[in-house]
C-alpha cells in the first residue's frame, strides 16, 4: 500500500469544498488499495471555509487542514502543504474542479508502472475563458519561453502527481517568491504530460484578477530569467555614460 498526500489550496471556498470532497470520495474508493490524506490549505479565507474544513477533519481522518494567519498567496499555499505532506505520491490540485480529479487514477498508473517521476496536467483549450485572459496567458507563456533557459509548457495547471524524490528537491527550492510551474520544470525529473480541455469552476468566483496574474508573470519572469537583470545592467551603464 502507498500513501498518496493531495495538497489543495482554499483561499474562499465555502462554495467549492463540498463539491470537491464528494469527487474526491469517489476517486479515493476508485482507488481503495491505497492510503490517501488531503491537506488542505486555508489561505487565510474570510468565509466559511476554515469551519467547514475543521468539519471535515472531524468526520473523516483522511482530511487535514492548515490555516494561515492571513492570506499569503497560492504559492505559499502550495509551499506549506508540500511541506507537510508524508506520502510516498504527492499531488497538488486546485479546489474548484478546474483540476479533475478523476485524472488522479490514470497518473497514479502511470507513476507506478512507467518511467517517469511526474505527471504534469495541461490544458489543451481555453474554451469559455475570456478572451483577454487567454490572449494575456499565451502571450506570457510565448514571452517566458524566449528568454528563459527553463521551458514553461503552454497550458500548464498546477494539477500534477511526484515521486517523493522530486517532491524533495522542489522543497529545497525555499526561495520566498515562488513560482511552481517553473520550479516544477526546473528541478528537471522525468515528467509526463496528460492534457484535457478547459473545466470551468464549479462554485463561485475566480480569486485571480488580471492584475494579481500579471504580478504573478512577473515573479516569473524575474526567477527564470536573467534578462531583467542584464536590461537593468545595461540601462545602468548607458545612464552613468550619460
Amino acid at each position: 500500500m502507498s500513501r498518496i498526500s493531495v495538497v489543495i489550496p482554499c483561499f474562499n471556498e465555502e462554495e467549492a469544498l463540498p463539491v470537491y470532497y464528494r469527487a474526491m470520495c469517489k476517486v479515493m474508493g476508485e482507488m481503495s488499495g491505497e492510503e490517501f490524506e488531503l491537506i488542505f490549505v486555508d489561505d487565510g479565507s474570510s468565509d466559511r471555509t476554515l469551519s467547514i474544513l475543521k468539519k471535515m477533519n472531524e468526520t473523516d481522518g483522511r482530511c487535514r487542514y492548515l490555516s494561515f494567519s492571513r492570506n499569503f498567496g497560492k504559492e505559499a499555499a502550495i509551499y506549506a502543504g508540500l511541506k507537510n505532506a508524508g506520502g510516498d505520491y504527492v499531488a497538488t490540485m486546485d479546489v474548484d474542479m478546474q483540476d479533475p480529479p478523476g485524472l488522479l487514477p490514470e497518473m497514479y498508473r502511470i507513476l507506478k508502472e512507467e518511467d517517469y517521476d511526474s505527471v504534469a496536467t495541461r490544458r489543451s483549450t481555453r474554451a469559455g475563458e475570456p478572451k483577454i485572459r487567454s490572449f494575456l496567458s499565451e502571450s506570457f507563456y510565448k514571452f517566458i519561453n524566449r528568454i528563459s533557459k527553463t521551458e514553461i509548457v503552454n497550458g500548464a495547471r498546477d494539477y500534477r502527481l511526484m515521486k517523493r524524490k522530486m517532491v524533495e528537491a522542489v522543497l529545497g527550492m525555499s526561495e520566498y517568491n515562488r513560482f511552481s510551474k517553473g520550479i516544477f520544470e526546473w528541478v528537471g525529473f522525468r515528467t509526463k504530460w496528460l492534457e484535457f480541455q478547459n473545466v470551468g469552476r464549479c462554485a463561485g468566483q475566480t480569486k485571480w484578477s488580471v492584475r494579481k496574474l500579471f504580478t504573478y508573470s512577473l515573479e516569473g519572469i524575474t526567477g527564470f530569467s536573467v534578462a531583467p537583470l542584464s536590461l537593468a545592467s545595461v540601462v545602468g551603464v548607458v545612464f552613468c555614460v550619460l
